[in-house]
């Protein structure tokens, strides 16, 4: 149990910027329980986003309340899965050979498409939020729980990329993480989401959705780059939940629009 509950600690300190003064050893038990704890860190942040709509909107109007969902959402996370976003953007924008890819992804200068990529990412967010916080209030409390699942689907994709697709060097936090990862953590850290998709069958839909994603980001990532890091992993979380608010999208205003 202890294991768990320090690797959850963990999860929340890599995974999050919410302030945690609690030193956790950085060992064997704790990353495999930080690994597990993926999905759970991802329903809190989802929790945190939600509770914060419910709050301020009937105060404020759905434009402000959005931008301030999506201002808190990268606060949350400090902006690291959309720094890995950029410097992906940037690596395959170059057009480049394959080694030139991986120097650019790597150089701590933002270029031109790593800015073009993090505005329209962050619009289509904004896009979809404001669509979601449109909605009658009936329908919004059904969504609000379908949005808590997003956050958590999207932290799970890194953990079966990390089981899957192989590193691109055998060094780096990558790495590490790669080395503890089984099919034990794997099977946890999804039963805990799942579980929480039980409350709404919609949320099913949502879930099952990823397993399209995971395949075709899984494609992309090996004619890309033959292989992951630290930066592809944030850009699998940055696309997941964008991912999940299009399927979001696409089931409110398709099928019970």
């Amino acid at each position: 149990m202890k294991q768990y509950v320090q690797g959850f600690i963990l999860a929340l300190q890599f995974l999050t910027r919410i302030p945690i003064p609690v030193a956790c050893p950085w060992e064997k038990r704790s990353i495999k329980g930080a690994l597990s704890s993926f999905g759970i860190v991802g329903i809190l942040i989802g929790g945190i986003l939600a509770v914060t709509i419910t709050l301020t909107q009937p105060i404020i109007p759905e434009s402000m309340s959005t931008l301030l969902i999506v201002t808190l959402w990268v606060l949350l996370t400090g902006g690291l899965h959309l720094d890995g976003l950029m410097d992906v953007a940037d690596a395959v924008g170059s057009n480049a050979p394959y080694e030139r890819k991986l120097v650019i992804m790597k150089d701590p200068q933002v270029g031109s498409f790593a800015v073009l990529a993090v505005i329209f990412h962050l619009i289509w967010k904004m896009t979809f939020i404001y669509f979601l916080l449109t909605q009658n209030s009936m329908e919004q409390n059904k969504l609000l729980l379908c949005f808590i699942l997003i956050p958590a689907c999207s932290r799970l994709l890194p953990l079966y990329i990390l089981y899957s697709v192989p590193v691109l060097k055998q060094q780096g936090l990558a790495y590490q993480w790669k080395q503890h990862i089984s099919a034990k953590e794997l099977v946890f850290a999804t039963i805990v989401v799942f579980i929480y998709t039980l409350f709404f069958p919609t949320m099913l839909i949502i879930f099952f959705s990823y397993i399209i994603f995971f395949s075709f980001f899984c494609f992309w990532i090996k004619k890309n780059f033959k292989g992951m890091n630290g930066d592809i992993l944030g850009a699998s979380i940055e696309g997941g939940e964008l991912w999940g608010l299009f399927i979001l999208w696409i089931y409110t205003w398709f099928v019970t629009g």
